[in-house]
């Protein structure tokens, strides 16, 4: 079996999809870095509430990518056989099922963010400092459901370039209307960390509609148009829950898990959970690239499958792994040699300093794992439709080691930051290992 495929036409299918979406991932990591060092001018506590409540937030976020990767599933495979109906009834299910999604955590985000925060933390300063945030966030939801779950959707087919445009055209309206609320600029008053939260608001207003219009107007792959929301679905319902409900399952418990270790943190104290954050952002940029790869492995094999070619799926497979290790790899090798540049950009303690650099030595030894392990459950198994397997592979390493290590690690027995950080994300070694073993058996590979 040869590591990597010979046919350069696809490598240019997988250029196509991957740099579009590691540029969006790129943009989605400036502007979260730019949130983190324009409210790390204020001091930790600002900092921290804004990371706390983004991990609430990110649940909202997970659940509908779970619901557009589902979907994408089934869709990438209908458009490989060109079953152009079949897709319109699964993003109607996909698009209605994320309706009631947005009216649930609007309603609980905006009622109850104070008992939301104090999950997270039992520093009164940090949940005080978070409420409003929150609050303004909740007002987000339902134009950041329609943004991620159409541009899933719309990869499946090929298209990436639009939700590219929108990310661009939204990083620059984010990060003006940040600069004017957060430090009150022209003649806007001073709101800090408010100010953040009503930069986001306008961003996702704007992608959305972006990508709302392009979806209902302009696209003509799948031709969506207003009145398929209306569509019969009943017969489609079982086989949408067969294969999606898994990845939604798989994604949500995912999130919860990681909120749960962002809990364990928080309890630590508030240099951790600031170290948390920075340490966050450097792994995002260290790794886009397998975002893109990821991508673009579960759009081609599940284009390819749909085809019925099994055996050409499979090579293209070990390509998409051979390219997870190498990203891997050097993503390690950039985690260690820029930690030092990135401390310099926040204003931070010498203690939270200290324990950053802890963290980033930590994540630079497992983010090989993390690379190999996101190709696989984010990728290749999941574009292969072993969507079963791996709600498992997500969800039993998750809670039954990596939660209970960090936390005993954490306050049993009194480790330090280095090793609690190992603890906690020791699950993507696991999984790795794992998800490699299942692929080289051919089980995963399911035709729709």
């Amino acid at each position: 079996m040869k590591l990597f495929v010979r046919d350069k036409a696809f490598y240019r299918e997988v250029a196509m999809i991957a740099v579009p979406v590691a540029m969006q991932s790129v943009i989605s990591i400036g502007i979260n870095m730019m949130d983190t060092v324009m409210l790390g001018s204020f001091g930790e506590v600002q900092l921290s509430a804004s990371s706390l409540s983004s991990q609430f937030y990110r649940i909202f976020q997970v659940l509908c990518m779970g619901m557009g990767f589902g979907a994408s599933v089934m869709t990438a495979q209908y458009w490989g056989r060109q079953d152009i109906d079949s897709m319109k009834r699964i993003i109607t299910i996909m698009l209605r099922i994320g309706l009631g999604l947005t009216v649930f955590f609007t309603a609980v985000t905006s009622l109850f963010p104070h008992q939301i925060l104090s999950v997270y933390t039992e520093d009164m300063r940090i949940v005080e400092s978070g409420v409003g945030y929150l609050r303004i966030m909740a007002v987000t939801y339902l134009f950041l459901g329609l943004f991620k779950t159409l541009t899933i959707v719309l990869r499946s087919v090929g298209e990436v370039r639009v939700s590219l445009y929108a990310s661009m055209f939204s990083f620059g309206i984010n990060i003006f209307f940040n600069w004017v609320f957060i430090f009150g600029k022209l003649g806007a008053p001073r709101l800090e960390i408010i100010g953040a939260a009503i930069g986001t608001l306008i961003a996702r207003i704007t992608e959305a509609a972006v990508i709302t219009i392009y979806f209902l107007v302009k696209d003509k792959k799948i031709n969506y148009q207003f009145k398929d929301f209306f569509l019969d679905c009943s017969g489609d319902i079982k086989m949408f829950m067969y294969y999606s409900m898994p990845v939604i399952v798989s994604d949500l418990m995912l999130t919860l898990g990681n909120n749960m270790a962002s809990i364990v943190m928080g309890h630590i104290g508030t240099a951790f959970v600031t170290a948390n954050a920075i340490t966050n952002v450097v792994v995002q940029i260290s790794t886009v690239f397998i975002q893109g790869v990821s991508s673009s492995s579960a759009v081609i094999i599940g284009n390819t499958l749909g085809t019925g070619d099994k055996d050409k799926a499979y090579e293209q497979g070990v390509t998409f792994l051979m390219l997870g290790i190498i990203i891997g790899v050097a993503g390690g090798v950039f985690i260690v040699a820029g930690s030092p540049f990135m401390l310099m950009l926040y204003n931070i303690t010498e203690e939270t300093k200290a324990v950053t650099t802890q963290l980033m030595m930590a994540i630079a030894l497992i983010v090989v794992f993390q690379t190999i392990s996101n190709v696989m459950t984010k990728g290749v198994l999941r574009g292969g439709g072993d969507t079963r397997f791996l709600m498992v592979a997500d969800v039993l390493f998750l809670w039954i080691l990596s939660i209970p290590l960090g936390a005993v690690a954490a306050f049993v027995w009194g480790f330090s930051p280095f090793w609690i950080y190992v603890f906690l994300k020791c699950d993507r070694i696991v999984k790795s290992v794992m998800c490699v073993g299942r692929f080289r058996t051919k089980k995963w590979l399911k035709v729709v």
